[in-house]
């Protein structure tokens, strides 16, 4: 062993702190697993303050300064969100530094590029971190199913979003008693804005999504939903036909052929909550767990499953990832990048296929069901079944439907709501998994 690798660190917020206690206890067994020992060079911060026990001489204001040091090997990334976060990146790259991050926001938003930058400075970008925490998950769809053909990827990526779900299963809460006792708790931050209208997922989502199907996929390409309109009702409702609601991550490589025509693939990326049978394995991950489920052609279904968040889950995937870029900054080499050979269009949220549990407030006389079935058949929309509870001269009507373009499915609940015999659409919920 000979000169240490030195490690810029940008940020010292929970999971930065993490990264630099488990690069001190563990410093010897990272030398002997990488062939030398790592350094840290020194700790951007925003104010060089209230860090506990960080030597103050590593502490800098100066994140430029730090990243393009000559004597800095690899960069750590994080900071979060866009801005600075990606301009240092860059300037990383440009001084010839491999980067790791856990900026899932950065990647969601701007992956292609920064992969781009990266390759052509011929330096490293692994973010193992930014989707599931500790959780080995990306670099099994990068390298280990590489292989492979993927057709689906199905997840849990939010810790937050699924307490409040598993406390209002578990205690029929509705979402404002169980947000409150996420952010009493620790689960949920002062403003849950991320988390609970489903933008942090969303980004997990692209990034999913490009590495599985090898195409360019931003956040921006992914339809999002939160929880934030999930009553107790809803709740109910799902586990009175043996099912759960999760938020849930869905990435597909639809294939379709028309007319005859030779079939054609397609990319469907979405994040919405969703009942699922309680028979899936999705539907007994709780609390603040994440989880992650592979359909591919030939390896069939896998399962990821873990702690999605949090200080030292998330740096430990940072450190996985740190020995990585190490060991190939010291063979001269650049480990594999994303591919996006495949280039697959992305489809809208209208021509996605989906299927929704529906239930109605109607008046209890004949001929309703039958003019309910009618709007739904008028909308090319298959029911599956239905069930019909009376209650004075009120009934309530709950329908399952058969997989259509959710563009059909929406336009029938439009219809229904206007419906005389209809006194409300009491919820409307996606259905996955159910056969």
């Amino acid at each position: 062993m000979s000169r240490p690798l030195k490690v810029a660190l940008l940020g010292c917020g929970t999971v930065g702190r993490e990264v630099l206690r488990l690069l001190d206890e563990q410093a010897d067994d990272l030398a002997a697993r990488i062939g030398r020992p790592v350094e840290v060079a020194g700790v951007a911060v925003r104010r060089p303050i209230h860090h506990g026990d960080v030597p103050a001489h590593l502490l800098t204001t100066d994140a430029l300064s730090l990243v393009t040091r000559e004597d800095v090997d690899l960069v750590v990334e994080v900071i979060g969100g866009i801005e600075p976060a990606r301009s240092l990146i860059l300037a990383a790259f440009a001084a010839g530094k491999s980067v790791v991050s856990a900026n899932k926001a950065l990647l969601g938003e701007d992956g292609v590029a920064l992969h781009a930058a990266a390759a052509k400075a011929g330096v490293d970008l692994y973010y193992e971190a930014s989707v599931a925490g500790a959780i080995p998950l990306l670099r099994p769809l990068r390298e280990s199913l590489a292989g492979d053909q993927l057709r689906r990827v199905v997840g849990i990526v939010n810790g937050t979003t699924n307490y409040i779900l598993s406390r209002m299963a578990e205690t029929g809460a509705g979402f404002s008693e169980a947000l409150a006792e996420a952010t009493e708790l620790g689960y949920a931050e002062a403003d849950p804005t991320a988390d609970i209208d489903g933008f942090d997922a969303a980004s997990k989502a692209a990034i999913l999504a490009s590495l599985a199907f090898h195409t360019p996929v931003t956040a921006a390409d992914v339809h999002r939903e939160g929880i934030s309109a999930v009553s107790a009702t809803d709740v109910a409702r799902a586990a009175e036909i043996g099912c759960t609601v999760k938020l849930l991550a869905i990435c597909e490589r639809v294939t379709e052929s028309k007319d005859g025509e030779t079939a054609s693939d397609s990319v469907a990326v979405r994040v919405h909550p969703a009942m699922i049978p309680t028979s899936h394995p999705l539907a007994a991950v709780g609390g603040a767990f994440n989880a992650v489920f592979v359909e591919a052609e030939a390896a069939g279904q896998l399962m990821f499953y873990g702690q999605g968040a949090g200080g030292q889950p998330t740096a430990s995937a940072v450190l996985g990832d740190l020995v990585a870029v190490a060991r190939n900054r010291l063979a001269g080499a650049a480990g594999q990048g994303t591919t996006g050979y495949a280039n697959l269009p992305v489809r809208t949220m209208a021509d996605t296929p989906t299927r929704y549990h529906v239930s109605l407030d109607v008046a209890d006389k004949p001929g309703v069901l039958a003019t309910v079935a009618q709007e739904f058949a008028r909308h090319d929309v298959s029911i599956s079944t239905v069930r019909q509870d009376g209650h004075g001269d009120a009934a309530t009507l709950v329908i399952v439907t058969h997989s259509a373009p959710d563009a059909a499915l929406s336009a029938t609940i439009s219809a229904l709501r206007e419906m005389p015999a209809v006194r409300d659409v009491t919820s409307v919920l996606r259905v996955e998994g159910l056969t």
